[in-house]
């Protein structure tokens, strides 16, 4: 016992020896890390909770003083995470135990420094998410005690380590039941989740537990919103000197929710159902993104980039672009699909989406024609808006063929928009967006599928002072400027009698 009582530990008979018979040695070190690797199997697990060892580790737990005794809590912390693992005993026991309060008092102890202490926070974390697959019981004894204050605490603790196991606890606990979820997308428990978005956003993530809770809370359920809006009320307090955090503008943490999101969206498309709220929600971010991003800046990056407009920008035209494409997912119908295109039709989606394409400059490879003539008639194009990000394009195209598809409706829209000349244009090899030929073959092909009237506008172009582009050979079109205008399109090349 020299090393317990170094330590000034004062341990009775009791926690102590069944500790040193169970592991049949003579140090109290010794007999944690042998204990800690015969729980680490199923068969050792069982054969330790036979002996009912894990109260003596709990007492053991919250004997040991924190600020002298940090490594034999790290070690018994280890053995009540492997004990937890899938042993129902054990599970029970540390319940009965009050092993959740002790956990807690660990964390709160003033020897244990959140922003230092990672290893001990993350063993304790996980202590819990073990405890918390054991069902309902054991769910509502940890989030009693830690909801809101301890969550939140722990959630603005800047460390991946800490930050995955957390979000497992919360996602474990709230994953089936209604009530616990509830609470977690109230006021408070949205607060704890801007946090941990925050931390995600500092530090990164590697477990798919943060991915879990926000595709809950933020795409299958109607939360996004309000979750989107409380990340600049955290940036704007944490980093009230940074100008992505003043009113009118969105902070790096709401482009990283963003990003995440869309991720999930394209990860998860075909098993979840999106609300029409959320996708109304992802327009109106999006809409109020293009106030704030400068098309007349050159230099295409490539998402994510510096500016977390363009990242806004770019994120949510995406998630658009994936959830305009779902078609019967499981558990819906073509109605519910058709819903939401028409909702975010009705909001004006193709509208704008149009007049962002005709206000942007054509493809690189018809501005190289296009100055091609200029430098021969001595004329020169009127300034036109780039794509603040590679791909911007793409997928404005794309959302607008995804929307198209066996809809006349829309596909009608754009026609009576003079849409079809502009869609046919965007059929070319473009440099700052990739496959961008591809989606706008897609795009014609839906907006011509089943409309006759789009097939006549298509087959009644009139050729005149064409330039020839290889890369519409196989399409059977070229490109044509208008000399006034300066404008290009594409039209139909005559067959050879």
């Amino acid at each position: 016992m020299d090393d317990a009582s170094s330590l000034d530990i004062s341990l009775s008979e009791d926690v102590l020896q069944p500790l040193l018979t169970t592991s049949n040695s003579s140090s109290l070190k010794d007999a944690l890390e042998i204990l800690i690797e015969s729980s680490k199997t199923t068969v050792g697990r069982s054969d330790l909770a036979s002996k009912n060892i894990l109260p003596e580790v709990l007492q053991l737990t919250q004997s040991i003083p924190h600020s002298s005794g940090c490594h034999y809590l790290l070690l018994s912390l280890k053995l009540l995470r492997n004990l937890c693992a899938g042993e129902i005993t054990n599970q029970k026991s540390f319940i009965e135990q009050t092993g959740v309060g002790i956990v807690l008092r660990v964390l709160r102890s003033p020897g244990v420094n959140l922003d230092k202490d990672y290893g001990i926070i993350r063993i304790a974390l996980q202590v819990l998410a073990n405890v918390s697959l054991a069902g309902e019981t054991h769910q509502h004894a940890i989030w009693c005690q830690f909801f809101p204050d301890e969550f939140a605490t722990l959630a603005g603790v800047r460390c991946q380590e800490t930050c995955d196991p957390l979000c497992m606890v919360i996602y474990t606990c709230c994953d089936g039941s209604s009530g616990l979820f509830k609470e977690l997308c109230g006021d408070k428990g949205l607060a704890i989740m801007a946090e941990i978005v925050c931390t995600a956003a500092s530090v990164g993530f590697k477990e798919d537990w943060f991915k879990f809770l926000v595709s809950r809370t933020c795409v299958e359920e109607i939360h996004f919103p309000q979750l989107f809006f409380k990340l600049s009320q955290v940036g704007a307090s944490r980093n009230c000197e940074d100008s992505n955090s003043r009113e009118g503008t969105f902070s790096s943490e709401q482009a990283f929710l963003l990003e995440i999101v869309s991720e999930i969206v394209n990860e998860r498309i075909e098993e979840i159902i999106v609300p029409n709220d959320f996708a109304l929600s992802v327009l109106g971010i999006f809409t109020k993104s293009i106030g704030l991003v400068d098309f007349y800046a050159r230099g295409t990056p490539s998402l994510p980039t510096s500016s977390s407009a363009i990242n806004v920008l770019g994120y949510s035209l995406s998630i658009l672009r994936n959830i305009c494409a779902r078609e019967d997912p499981a558990g819906s119908s073509s109605v519910n699909r058709a819903d939401l295109v028409d909702s975010l039709q009705s909001h004006g989606l193709i509208e704008m989406f149009l007049s962002l394409l005709r206000d942007l400059e054509p493809p690189a490879i018809i501005r190289k024609a296009m100055r091609q003539g200029e430098n021969q008639e001595g004329t020169s194009a009127k300034s036109a808006k780039t794509c603040p990000y590679i791909g911007f394009r793409r997928d404005l195209v794309a959302v607008i063929g995804n929307c198209a598809y066996r809809r006349k409706h829309i596909q009608d829209e754009i026609r009576e928009r003079d849409g079809i000349l502009l869609l046919l244009q965007q059929c070319v090899t473009d440099e700052d967006n990739p496959f961008s030929r591809e989606w706008g073959i897609w795009c014609v092909r839906n907006l011509l599928e089943g409309n006759a009237e789009n097939q006549k506008v298509v087959a009644d172009l009139e050729l005149q002072g064409s330039i020839n582009v290889p890369e519409l050979t196989d399409l059977g079109l070229k490109v044509e400027v208008d000399k006034n205008t300066r404008r290009a399109k594409l039209v139909n090349v005559p067959s050879k009698a």
